[in-house]
Formats: structure tokens, sequence, C-alpha cells
């Protein structure tokens, strides 16, 4: 994985948004990104997760410290949403050669290498669809553990004030697959109770 030039442009079918700016508020505003596992951060425990995406950019805070290679944006307001936030992510990735998929994730869901895993066999499975988002047992959809035809999910956030703005809102018409996941692969960390349970400090 780069965040730099990948070589021509056929080579480089898939580019990742790791969404890391929100307030962790119930937290008391200690940042998500920065929970250590094992001496690794949800963050790069993230990025490593997408290691076969030819570009990788975090949405989130300047002083985030992340692996080398991956590139940085803001959300624009800062705190302006995790839609807003994809948008922004997708502004820098315009830099780098087109990507056939574009996945979205946030970075606070600890066991998340699982899910794009398995997103991405369904789009080597089934590469037609416009895209595939990872489902629950219980019937739970999560946007940001999802891959998009990077074409459609432009064209969703394209010239739309996204500030404030739900994921699920702005994708909700949009003709995605159901990939089904373990519970744990997309359990996010919201908590105190949430991050003992992940084994976090």
């Amino acid at each position: 994985m780069t965040g730099t030039a990948a070589g021509p442009a056929a080579t480089a079918v898939l580019h990742a948004v790791i969404l890391a700016g929100g307030r962790s508020s119930r937290l008391g505003g200690t940042p998500k990104a920065g929970l250590r596992r094992d001496g690794t951060t949800l963050v790069e425990r993230t990025v490593d997760a997408v290691r076969e995406a030819a570009g990788v950019v975090v949405v989130g805070p300047g002083d985030l410290v992340l692996p080398e290679g991956v590139l940085r944006a803001r959300e624009d307001p800062p705190f302006g949403g995790p839609a807003a936030g994809i948008a922004a992510g997708l502004r820098v990735l315009e830099a780098l050669p087109p990507a056939r998929w574009t996945l979205t994730l946030a970075c606070d869901m600890p066991g998340v290498r699982t899910a794009v895993e398995l997103l991405l066999d369904a789009a080597r499975t089934c590469p037609g669809a416009s895209g595939f988002i990872a489902a629950t047992p219980d019937g739970r959809r999560q946007p940001l553990a999802a891959l998009y035809r990077s074409a459609v999910l432009h064209e969703a956030c394209a010239g739309r004030d996204l500030a404030g703005r739900s994921v699920r809102s702005v994708v909700r018409d949009l003709a995605l697959r159901e990939v089904p996941v373990p519970e744990i692969a997309t359990e996010d960390v919201d908590t105190w109770d949430d991050v003992q349970r992940h084994h976090l400090s």
C-alpha cells in the first residue's frame, strides 16, 4: 500500500477513505484513533486492514500520527460529520490514478479487517455491482464498512453540502448488495466499556 502514485491507472483498483475526525464525546474527548491494542493504534489497525489499496486517506485532525505514505484530509467544517469527511477524502484521492472501488471505513472498529476481506471477496465474485455494504446477523447495515464503485460514490457526494449529513442519507438510494459479516467485524468503540471489552488502552 502506498499513498502516492501507484503505477498505471489500470493497476490502481482500490482506494480507501478512513474517518477519524469525530469528537469522541462519550470518551471525554479522548481520540478513538489513538487507542491501542498490543501497541498498535486503531487508526494503524484500520490502515493495515486496507493494505491492498493503492491510495489511502485518513480524514481527521492534523496531529494524528499516521503510517508512512497515508494521505491526510480534514472535513469542512471540522467535525462536520462522516459524510463531509468522505467528501473531503475523495477530493484528496483525486490526485492519484483513478480506482474502480473505494472503501469507506470508520477507524473505531477493531475487527474491521474481517469486514474488509469479505467486502473485497464480494467485489471479486460480483464485479458489476454498484457497491457492497457490511450487514451484521441482526440486519444492521454499516455504511462505514462498505465498498463502493468509485464513480457511484463520487456522484452521490458531488455538488452537495454534506456538513451534518449522515452517510446513510447520502447512500440510501444506491443499489448496494449486503455482505453478511460477523457482529465483531463492525462493532465500534463509543464508550469506556467498549474500550475495556476490546482490550484497548
